[in-house]
């Protein structure tokens, strides 16, 4: 199975300062999510999210505040036609030293145990931030780091996310 391990914040929906995001009620999503994803979808991809979601771990926002926008993400998601495998976050503070904040590859593992048939070397993930990057590297997979700089050999800098479908 082919997957597309797409980061959240800044790579499907606009991203905002930490201390902004108590005060965001639906997410936003950028131009060319739903097409990419669709296509993504078109080309036999399962779409997993892979999101570090520290603010909740940090006070930034409430368990309920991250669950009502998730849901609502599914949501819009669902009405455009666009199945997602499953979705991992991290709610963990950065200090905390857990093993599923990006860049450590425990979102990831989980998704292999609960799908042993990911095809690691045909999947990719993409994001917005060098966690996302390092990811990809510490996993042995390629990756689209979105106007990311990266000296990994397997990563690809785009501009857009629907760039990616020129590489996939």
């Amino acid at each position: 199975m082919k997957v597309a391990f797409c980061d959240r914040d800044g790579t499907l929906i606009k991203d905002y300062p930490d201390e902004d995001w108590r005060f965001i009620e639906e997410p936003e999503f950028f131009e060319d999510t739903v097409a990419t994803l669709h296509e993504l979808r078109k080309r036999d991809y399962e779409i997993i999210v892979i999101s570090n979601q520290y603010l909740i771990g940090e006070g930034y926002i409430t368990q309920e505040h991250y669950d009502m926008l998730a849901k609502k993400f599914l949501e819009y998601l669902t009405n455009a036609n666009i199945s997602i495998l499953n979705v991992y976050y991290c709610p963990h503070r950065r200090e905390e030293g857990c093993s599923c904040i990006k860049p450590n590859t425990g979102m990831a593992e989980r998704a292999l145990v609960e799908y042993p048939t990911i095809d690691m070397e045909k999947s990719f993930v993409v994001g917005n931030t060098s966690v996302d990057i390092e990811l990809a590297r510490n996993l042995g997979m390629k990756s689209f780091g979105l106007e990311v700089v990266s000296d990994y050999c397997q990563n690809t800098n785009i501009k857009r996310l629907n760039a990616l479908l020129k590489y996939v």
